[in-house]
């Protein structure tokens, strides 16, 4: 992939976010499930850090036409797994989403999937090894990010399923 392919891969990945960001959000103030509600907030917010993070990158790269030696490449380390746990410590097991929530989550779920497959192309398309691990860094948090909302998915389809595998009890008779 040459400079241009890049940049513009790049430009696809921040448009991607900040689209990503705006769905969250919506769905945060739509949904009353506050599981879903906790989740889609978050996640949008961790959308609009790592859109800030490709735009800083996006101007650098443009104004050097290389990538840039001085920018931090780092963004925060996702809290979605732990949010979730949290967060179903406090709900009543019967306050599941309703349908457009699911759908929300399912929508999410096929987002963060194409997400993390991108960033994984872009990784390996790429020879600079500071551009290898920016890129890894975000398919790692978009994974983690599809694996949350997996458990969402489960959480709101079938809660018992959900608490005994969080729970590890076991059937053994033991």
């Amino acid at each position: 992939m040459n400079e241009k392919e890049r940049l513009n891969a790049l430009e696809t990945a921040l448009n991607n976010e900040m689209r990503e960001r705006a769905f969250y959000l919506k769905h945060a103030a739509r949904t009353k499930n506050p599981v879903g509600k906790a989740m889609f907030k978050q996640i949008g917010d961790e959308e609009l850090e790592h859109a800030e993070r490709l735009k800083e990158l996006h101007a650098k790269w443009e104004k050097q036409e290389k990538w840039p030696e001085t920018l931090p490449l780092q963004v925060k380390d996702t809290v979605v797994k732990n949010l979730l746990l949290d967060s179903v410590k406090e709900v009543d097991i019967k306050s599941g989403g309703d349908d457009d929530d699911l759908e929300a989550i399912r929508i999410a779920i096929a987002f963060e999937a194409k997400g993390a497959e991108s960033y994984a192309k872009l990784r390996d398309s790429v020879a600079n090894p500071k551009e290898k691990e920016f890129f890894s860094l975000l398919a790692q948090i978009e994974n983690e990010h599809y694996l949350s909302l997996k458990e969402v998915e489960e959480f709101m389809t079938d809660p018992e399923s959900y608490y005994r595998r969080i729970e590890h009890h076991g059937l053994d008779g033991g």
